[in-house]
């Protein structure tokens, strides 16, 4: 089991790859939520974007649940390591919640073909809440991240397992491209039914008003 670890960088190798995705996501997410300033006119980008960033964001739900786990669990190598503050672990659980609640709502969105709603008061409310905590948790990690974000790329920071964790953060982007790409026509569809459907409601209260 040791030997395991040693391979695949312990801590601290989970610790880089948590950051290097978190590089990655601070700019695809910046992207990402600067298209809700105006959907009308990047509604497709923010759909594209959204599911292409579906496996990267759930690599990194699941690299710092790792951690948690594993702390909470008494394992020695993170019990030593020590916690995040008490701010952030109290805003770790719901900004896990509003980020699940935000994507789960975002890919109901096209498989239910809906628009509005229940779902689109979740995707809504969740996006208000994940980015008020998010703009808490860049502010306390950006220094870090941007300090170690690419560590792993560094040769004079050579640590076991770079290789495993470059693959996983670019397999993750490739999984999203692909999933992106592949839902496409769904994406389509529900882009015109969604327009059709303001349109229609437009007219309706246009003619009510008249």
């Amino acid at each position: 089991m040791n030997r395991r670890i040693g391979r695949l960088g312990g801590i601290e190798g989970n610790q880089r790859l948590t950051e290097a995705l978190a590089l990655v996501l601070l700019v695809l997410l910046a992207v990402e939520s600067a298209t809700t300033l105006d959907l009308s006119a990047y509604l497709a980008a923010h759909i594209f974007l959204g599911l292409l960033l579906l496996p990267a964001v759930s690599l990194k739900l699941a690299s710092t649940g790792w951690r948690a786990t594993r702390y909470y669990t008494g394992a020695a190598d993170y019990r030593s390591k020590g916690p995040p503050s008490l701010l952030l672990r109290l805003l770790a659980p719901p900004l896990v919640a509003a980020t699940v609640v935000l994507f789960a709502t975002g890919v109901a969105f096209l498989v239910t073909g809906r628009g509005g709603g229940l779902l689109l008061t979740l995707h809504a409310a969740s996006f208000a809440v994940w980015g008020a905590i998010m703009a808490v948790h860049v502010l306390s990690y950006l220094r870090r991240v941007l300090s170690d974000g690419l560590a792993d790329w560094q040769p004079q920071r050579a640590l076991p397992g770079a290789r495993l964790r470059q693959t996983l953060l670019f397999g993750s982007l490739v999984a999203g491209a692909a999933l992106a790409l592949a839902t496409l026509p769904s994406q389509s569809t529900w882009r015109s039914h969604h327009h059709d459907h303001h349109h229609d409601r437009g007219r309706s209260a246009h003619s009510e008003s008249g």
